[in-house]
């Protein structure tokens, strides 16, 4: 998402870097073209006045103007004040009582009902015991879809098949929670296809029951500006505490992320960046706005690698590369890991100046690569995973037939593995303080 915006916004930044001074003509310039950018990526009209404004009082203070760097000073302004638009500080979950409430509300289509058990599952994995809570009786398949996820995360959920309306859902799930000692309780809520009294009435009087925490918006980034007013909606009847933004991944224009904050005063807690249950993010507003501007997101990479990979694995997979005992099996291990953090294009976008990288070399990622290296790997014998140095012409080709690959891709993969293990041997043998000057030989 927001890839457009970005690769605006990336060469605006560029041509400002490149001028030799700032002056307030190209200043002008270059926020004409960054209130253009904004316009086309469906922000709220009002936000981009109020953001381009901010930016120029800035800019053009003498600390910018006058500075050796003044293009960085005002790349440096423009990612505080997105940082600003998206809510400044990251905002946490307020988690109140025993047990604590969260209503998820929305429209129908929203991905409330998934939204519901991708928190239970983060919230698990946080030490928590989260009990989930199917009170959406509108959407027939609600109920058997929570229940089916809440089976694949192993979170227990309330049976609510002897209940007929959602406040007796809400009344017994409650009661059972505070019994069986669980500390969250994630309330799944009814959506309609547009805001109505009866939908509103029904969130109040659940609200009145359970006296929730947070009550969190869940909005579609695709649907755009009308995601921002139906959270204006929403807020007005109900009261949100917070927003959550689901389709995180997909091709919209960003428009509802910069602009849900000042359009509703609440901050977006949390991103939905993928259909399965374990893709959801904590939101953080600077970073959000360092991957906008192509500044990369080390931290978040960093968090989901600590997340998915296996600490007993790692500490074996360093044994082996101590050892030189590092095989294809090991190999393919690792790329499993690496596939549970998502797509390639989402890893390496967290990487600092790749978009552009990517944009200028006309890089493509393919998704399947690594899923071509596993049936490769698949197709050989022990012996050969161990010892790729048994791999002649014709044990090529069966491995080849056996994966639905070409001897090239075959050949491709024991290159790539062999020059990895060629660095390795020579990181080993530079030492900690040989390493840096290795590696400065590729740059």
């Amino acid at each position: 998402m927001l890839e457009s915006l970005s690769d605006k916004f990336r060469k605006i930044l560029r041509d400002v870097r490149g001028q030799g001074s700032l002056s307030e003509a190209n200043i002008q310039e270059a926020l004409k073209e960054v209130r253009l950018a904004l316009l086309e990526a469906d922000v709220n009209f009002a936000v981009v006045k109020d953001f381009v404004s901010s930016v120029k009082e800035k800019a053009m203070g003498k600390d910018v103007l006058e500075s050796l760097t003044p293009g960085q000073q005002f790349t440096k302004v423009v990612h505080d004040e997105l940082t600003s638009l998206l809510g400044g500080e990251d905002s946490s979950l307020e988690l109140k009582g025993k047990p604590s409430v969260i209503m998820l509300v929305g429209l129908q289509g929203s991905g409330k009902t998934t939204t519901t058990a991708k928190l239970a599952l983060h919230l698990k994995g946080k030490g928590r015991n989260p009990y989930i809570v199917p009170a959406d009786l509108f959407r027939l398949a609600a109920v058997l879809q929570l229940k089916k996820l809440s089976q694949e995360i192993k979170v227990d959920c309330f049976d609510s098949d002897d209940y007929k309306d959602p406040e007796e859902i809400c009344k017994e799930a409650l009661r059972v929670a505070s019994l069986k000692g669980y500390d969250i309780l994630l309330v799944d809520t009814a959506g309609r296809l547009h805001i109505d009294d009866t939908l509103m009435h029904q969130l109040g009087s659940l609200k009145a029951i359970l006296k929730p925490s947070e009550i969190l918006f869940v909005a579609d980034s695709m649907t755009g500006q009308d995601a921002v007013n139906t959270a204006k909606g929403f807020n007005e009847s109900v009261g949100i505490t917070g927003v959550i933004l689901t389709k995180f991944d997909g091709d919209a224009r960003g428009g509802a992320a910069l602009s849900m904050r000042m359009a509703t005063g609440k901050p977006i807690k949390f991103i939905g960046t993928g259909e399965k249950v374990d893709c959801i993010e904590v939101f953080h507003p600077s970073r959000l706005a360092g991957r906008i501007l192509d500044m990369g997101d080390i931290l978040t990479l960093v968090e989901k690698a600590q997340a998915t990979f296996d600490e007993k694995e790692t500490q074996e997979l360093q044994k082996k590369l101590k050892k030189d005992t590092f095989t294809l099996d090991d190999f393919k291990s690792q790329l499993q890991q690496i596939k549970k953090l998502g797509s390639m294009d989402s890893i390496l976008s967290m990487i600092p100046g790749f978009s552009a990288m990517k944009q200028a070399k006309d890089i493509k990622i393919d998704e399947k690569e690594i899923s071509r290296i596993e049936a490769i790997i698949n197709s050989m014998t022990t012996r050969e995973k161990a010892d790729p140095g048994v791999l002649n012409a014709s044990r090529r080709m069966r491995i080849a037939k056996g994966s639905g690959t070409k001897v090239q891709d075959v050949n491709k993969l024991i290159n790539q593995y062999q020059d990895m293990r060629k660095m390795i041997k020579k990181l080993k043998a530079a030492g900690p303080k040989g390493i840096k000057g290795l590696f400065q030989k590729f740059m």
